[in-house]
């Protein structure tokens, strides 16, 4: 989970092998309605997410039994992460989290994404970090992706990073 630009994909991809599941990106999940309106630079309503969560969640759940998957998707508040896990409970959340300079700087490198950087703002704001009663675990993005994704692994596997 994290906003946009702070590695999911990459991370997520790396994270799947390293724990030899399977990867979807929620980008993939999304309505063509959803991804016309942010790359119009419009912020997706709460009503727009919902059947998005819903999707993430039966598919994440439908691999659970398989010995799980990773998706990565912003889950940027409670009540997505809450929805997403009525689907699939046995979810753990890795927050990939930088700062804003860094997140940005990143976005405005990649090319054909079609989310703006201008709603990075929007994101931020959003915003509701893991809390307590959560199952997940804060990994800084300031690393390289191979260390994100190792840091990742050690915290999905319940024990500290090397």
């Amino acid at each position: 989970m994290g906003v946009s630009g702070s590695g999911k994909s990459t991370v997520g991809e790396l994270l799947a092998d390293r724990l030899g599941v399977p990867y979807a990106d929620a980008d993939d999940f999304h309505s063509p309605a959803n991804i016309a309106k942010m790359s119009a630079g419009t912020p997706l309503t709460d009503e727009d997410r919902w059947p998005w969560l819903d999707a993430i969640g039966a598919w994440a759940a439908g691999r659970a039994a398989d010995g799980g998957a990773v998706v990565t998707c912003s889950a940027l508040k409670r009540a997505y992460r809450d929805r997403l896990r009525a689907a699939a409970p046995g979810l753990f959340f890795v927050h990939l989290d930088g700062s804003r300079e860094l997140i940005a700087g990143r976005m405005a490198a990649r090319e054909g994404h079609f989310m703006p950087g201008a709603l990075l703002d929007s994101q931020l704001a959003a915003l509701e970090p893991l809390q307590e009663d959560e199952r997940g675990a804060r990994v800084d993005i300031g690393a390289d992706a191979a260390r994100i994704a190792d840091e990742a692994a050690a915290a999905v596997r319940g024990r500290p990073s090397a």
